[in-house]
């Protein structure tokens, strides 16, 4: 229990137009966020992450941030984000506010002093390359639009740099007042009282000064998934530096959107960067035990043994398919899923409405707003089962994901069988078993090639030993003998474990 509280936490990604209402509008605000705190509190979940609630053009829907020391009219103000937070902290649950330091809106007064003259003060507080007007200064792909990550800049006669959106251009981090704005930023929210940040596009900020071409075996990839420079480094040490100043254990959890655990593993440092980095491989895995077991190997490998670093899980977020959908749209391997994601060592980050098994929306084209296409899985989380569910408007800001009028909260709240129970469930049973939290992990091998699509594993410390066990294949034997904790079905609960395992289901156990 020596841990940090982050290390023991399960957090919950909200994304705020998608979450609730509190004004009655077809858009999420803060004040819906407070109003259904109690559902948070009755799953039993540890920490909030919030989404982008800051003034925003939305482009890219809050991620070009126009005013970084304020809430957009859209969510509230200032007063209902301190009322929010008040919220949290008085139902116990930590609060994360998402850092967008990478870039900033086009319409940021930085950036319309930057573009206003070269000669501007600020101009030197976004990346600027001269050239002619039909050759970028490099190859590098922009998110989302597929095209080149520069735009040339007609009235000051140079290219600016943007790794997603032309109306996001980057900052210059290579500048030191830079970096003191931003850390002005941070200590804007952190005074104000929140537990710390989910930095956005975390290995981004620092750039080679060369510029250099991408290889070409990259070719048409995005730079934001290939920017991996050690300039990034001191800035994140900067970063950590000021929130450890702070009391209370503040956190920073970065994105750091590289395809390779190995890679990712470094931006923890020597324990003095990241705190916690996303690790995205898993969460592209297939429903394949074989890509599981070397997902899971990954993370102990580089992550724990060579930096004694804490991983994190994710299955789904508001930037991919929902994780139900990815695999089949079968609500069995959705419940099994659950134990992958809460069981594993590491802090797993738990996105708003998988606890309600939910798919992706049906996006009609003349529904579509996302540049990057992610508007399925951004689909409104449904409160009940009336036409409006629970929002009070006739239509939601997105269609609604399948299935509303009967997958719904306060539908599967009255169903003690539904997966909303069942992630309740899991979220108790890793509360009172330290051994979940923050024990000893050991993956354990397929039974004698009997059961290949097993991926098993032990967890323990000195109050107890548990097991868990998920099937990703046919009927298969689990050599473990114990007593069944939870099982993805319900079945079996408080009983002897029978030693196999139905396909697409999982179990915590107790063993003898």
């Amino acid at each position: 229990m020596d841990a940090p509280w982050w290390q023991r936490a399960v957090f919950y990604q909200i994304y705020p137009r998608s979450f609730a209402s509190g004004r009655r509008r077809a858009t999420g605000d803060l004040a819906g966020i407070e109003q259904h705190l109690d559902h948070l509190g009755w799953l039993g979940v540890d920490a909030v992450w919030l989404s982008p609630f800051y003034p925003s053009p939305m482009a890219d829907f809050g991620y070009d941030v126009s005013d970084h020391r304020d809430v957009d009219p859209l969510f509230g103000d200032l007063d209902s984000f301190d009322r929010l937070l008040a919220a949290c902290h008085g139902q116990n649950l930590k609060l994360l506010v998402d850092l967008v330091p990478n870039h900033t809106s086009d319409q940021h007064p930085w950036f319309r002093a930057a573009r206003s003259s070269r000669d501007d003060p600020q101009r030197d507080w976004y990346v600027w390359r001269d050239g002619t007007p039909d050759t970028p200064p490099n190859n590098w792909v922009a998110a989302f639009t597929g095209g080149s990550a520069w735009t040339w800049d007609e009235a000051t006669g140079q290219w600016y740099l943007h790794l997603f959106l032309p109306e996001q251009p980057d900052l210059n981090w290579a500048n030191p007042e830079v970096v003191e704005a931003v850390h002005g930023v941070m200590r804007f929210w952190l005074d104000r009282g929140v537990d710390g940040f989910r930095i956005d596009v975390a290995h981004g900020i620092g750039k080679d000064p060369a510029l250099p071409d991408d290889p070409a075996e990259s070719a048409g990839m995005p730079h934001s998934a290939l920017n991996d420079t050690t300039e990034t480094h001191e800035l994140l040490r900067g970063m950590r530096k000021l929130v450890d100043a702070y009391p209370g254990d503040r956190l920073i959890l970065g994105e750091v959107f590289l395809l390779s655990t190995e890679r990712v593993a470094t931006y923890y440092g020597d324990g003095d960067e990241l705190h916690l980095s996303f690790n995205f491989p898993p969460l592209f895995a297939p429903w394949d035990a074989g890509r599981w077991r070397h997902q899971i190997d990954d993370a102990s490998r580089h992550i724990v043994d060579r930096y004694n670093a804490w991983p994190t899980w994710v299955l789904s977020n508001h930037d991919n398919v929902r994780h139900r959908t990815r695999y089949g749209g079968s609500e069995a391997r959705a419940r099994a899923a659950a134990f992958l994601l809460l069981g594993l060592a590491g802090s797993p980050v738990l996105y708003a409405g998988e606890e309600l098994g939910l798919e992706d929306a049906a996006i009609p084209d003349d529904r579509r707003v996302d540049p990057g296409g992610r508007d399925g899985c951004r689909a409104p989380i449904p409160w009940g089962g009336a036409p409006d569910h629970g929002w009070g408007v006739d239509e939601a800001w997105l269609p609604w994901p399948p299935d509303a009028d009967s997958r719904n909260v306060a539908a599967l709240r009255d169903d003690p069988d539904s997966i909303l129970h069942l992630y309740r469930r899991l979220l108790a049973a890793r509360r009172s078993t330290t051994a979940l939290q923050t024990g000893a992990f050991a993956r354990l091998e397929p039974v004698e090639r009997a059961a290949p699509g097993v991926v098993a594993w032990r967890r323990w410390d000195d109050a107890g030993a548990v097991v868990v066990a998920v099937n990703m294949g046919e009927d298969a034997l689990v050599g473990v003998e114990g007593t069944v904790l939870v099982a993805s079905d319900g079945v079996g609960e408080g009983e002897p474990f029978g030693g196999v395992l139905g396909g697409d289901r999982a179990v915590l156990i107790v063993p003898r």
